[in-house]
């Protein structure tokens, strides 16, 4: 009897501490906490910030994972829809990591089959944030996709939105961080 209940005992334990082990899909940066500072902020619409885009790192996709594909998103545009700061999409699933500066085509930092998409300014790669003189906080929301496909079948001048409703047609996690900027 003693044996028994022994065996359930580790069995249970076993049980838990698989459970606390397992993680869920996370992403993080190591240039960001709470609030972008000047490296990462646009230089446009009277912005003078370097426009750089930010280290990212995601871990625990899921195995099925085929592709990823990141956003950032400011929903507290006075747009009526929001803005679109970054598009980037068909980033291989072995790719876990984009470096500081990625979102620059020219630094050539970007994996090699990644596109990066249409932003609200009108051009593909990284927009920094940049709101409006005396508005109030605004939240950039960043986001990065496991998909179950390989490629959207699309191609760099796809709206923003196409890019989203074909990335949430594919889905099979995502993981936020939410960044804040005021000028």
């Amino acid at each position: 009897m003693k044996n028994k209940i022994l065996i359930m005992t580790l069995c249970f334990i076993t049980s838990i501490s698989y459970r606390i082990s397992a993680q869920t899909f996370t992403l993080t940066s190591k240039d960001l906490s709470g609030q972008f500072t000047n490296k990462f902020i646009a230089n446009t619409f009277g912005c003078t910030g370097d426009n750089k885009s930010p280290q990212l790192a995601w871990s625990a996709a899921p195995a099925e994972t085929k592709s990823f594909a990141i956003t950032m998103y400011d929903p507290d545009a006075p747009t009526g829809s929001g803005w679109w700061h970054w598009v980037v999409f068909n980033i291989p699933a072995n790719v876990f990591e984009l470096k500081q500066g990625a979102g620059n085509a020219a630094t050539q930092l970007m994996p090699e089959g990644a596109i990066q998409g249409l932003t609200d300014f009108g051009i593909a790669g990284y927009g920094g944030p940049c709101p409006p003189e005396n508005d109030k906080p605004h939240a950039y929301i960043i986001t990065v996709y496991a998909l179950k496909t390989a490629n959207l079948g699309i191609d760099k001048t796809a709206s923003p939105a196409l890019v989203g409703f074909i990335i949430n047609q594919n889905v099979l996690a995502k993981a936020s961080l939410i960044v804040y900027n005021k000028r």
